[in-house]
């Protein structure tokens, strides 16, 4: 039988970890508790230092070894920089491997906290082979992502924070890559005792995973961890293929149920991040506010997301808010054929003033097309507020005699 990490463990790392950490109380966001239909509290990690988590887990291990023993670990971002730092605050040498084509941002995040970073390899799988054979090499100690009982602890003084902060809370929402955190909270959450009436139920721990790396829904399904054959997700963070039999354990018994949400999903809850929370996150740690707002999590009552990192590449941040608008209907791309005439084009651009939409883009195609000698096809894209506002275009062009198609 797997031992599940215990109560006094994560209270001995939160004083372990206090003294390093940046304070991050939840906070209440109203205006997404409107959109939501119930009252969304928000786990700020974004702001943690090395922007997650993962500084809790890392330097809860790393602080309880021997000094000036070095440490090694294997990663393409939010783990890397946790380990280089919490190495960096207890005086000890950090080597990281990363990935060939690991994000440049990351990877100078990671030497700026003070580790050696080599890059080896195609995936993190072939990094962490490269760093257990440099374990076994130079004697310096193997950091886990997940897979171990100290780094689960230090993840789980987020659990013992959100029963002081977030006491009317019905369910905590957490985002799920190989389980360490999900394993940490859940843990903290059912082990301590209660503080209030005896009435008051103990919140939910739920936990989220993208839809195409839904690793720990596949172990609980089989009962035992098992390999993706694939992965495929923007959130890099949570695109694990195989869970551990020490994590798979923690969600066994603690967590009270798992589910997914898909990349246009993670996409909008980004977004709206940025727009209502003033939130810059990454895309694994908006998985909890898309599962939320896509009513995967049952009840009305309180709820607390849990946003676990902010160290997203601006380029790719770029790229996820473009996939965002859209996703959400903010994008709006038409297909109108019209007579090849002097003025058709300012005619319809007119009609689009008119309708109060702005004009992104304007594309005039001619030829390689089924139209008649006469026609000629615009493709043109406009700012709309949303997907119901689409249909009120459409129509309000049609009713002026425009033909008009939406383009996928």
């Amino acid at each position: 039988m797997t031992d599940l990490v215990t109560l006094e463990a994560i209270r001995a790392a939160r004083e372990r970890v206090r003294p390093v950490l940046r304070p991050t109380p939840v906070d209440h966001s109203e205006s997404i508790s409107r959109l939501a239909g119930r009252r969304v509290l928000i786990k700020p990690e974004f702001r943690q230092r090395t922007g997650s988590f993962k500084i809790r887990g890392a330097f809860n291990r790393i602080a309880q070894l021997p000094p000036g023993l070095g440490v090694v670990a294997a990663s393409a971002g939010n783990h890397a920089q946790g380990v280089a730092l919490a190495a960096t605050l207890t005086g000890r040498e950090a080597t990281i491997f990363m990935p060939i084509a690991a994000a440049l941002p990351k990877v100078e995040a990671t030497r700026s906290y003070g580790a050696t970073v080599r890059l080896e390899g195609e995936v993190v799988d072939e990094c962490i082979v490269a760093a257990q054979a440099f374990a076994e090499q130079t004697g310096a100690v193997y950091v886990p992502p997940f897979d171990d009982l100290d780094v689960i602890a230090g993840q789980g003084t987020i659990g013992l924070e959100l029963l002081e902060e977030a006491p009317d809370a019905v369910a905590i929402v957490v985002p799920v890559g190989g389980g360490g955190l999900l394993a940490g909270v859940a843990a903290a959450i059912a082990l301590a005792p209660t503080v209030a009436s005896a009435a008051t139920r103990r919140p939910r721990v739920i936990g989220v995973e993208a839809a195409g790396a839904p690793t720990l829904t596949a172990a609980l399904a089989a009962g035992r961890p098992v390999t993706l054959e694939r992965v495929s997700t923007m959130a890099d963070g949570i695109a694990v293929g195989r869970c551990s039999e020490l994590t798979l354990a923690h969600a066994q018994a603690l967590v009270d149920s798992i589910v997914t949400v898909d990349e246009e999903e993670i996409s909008r809850a980004m977004l709206l991040a940025v727009e209502r929370a003033k939130a810059v996150v990454e895309p694994a740690g908006a998985a909890p506010l898309a599962a939320i707002m896509a009513d995967r999590i049952p009840g009305t009552g309180p709820v607390v997301a849990l946003l676990s990192g902010g160290n997203v590449d601006p380029l790719l941040l770029t790229k996820m808010i473009e996939h965002g608008l859209s996703a959400a209907g903010r994008y709006l791309t038409l297909r109108v054929v019209m007579t090849d005439r002097v003025g058709a084009l300012a005619s319809l651009t007119a009609e689009l003033a008119r309708l109060r939409l702005n004009v992104l883009d304007v594309e005039h195609h001619r030829s390689g097309l089924p139209l008649a000698v006469s026609e000629v096809e615009v493709q043109v894209t406009v700012e709309t507020r949303d997907r119901a506002h689409h249909d009120e275009v459409v129509r309000a062009l049609k009713a002026v005699g425009y033909q008009v198609d939406l383009v996928s």
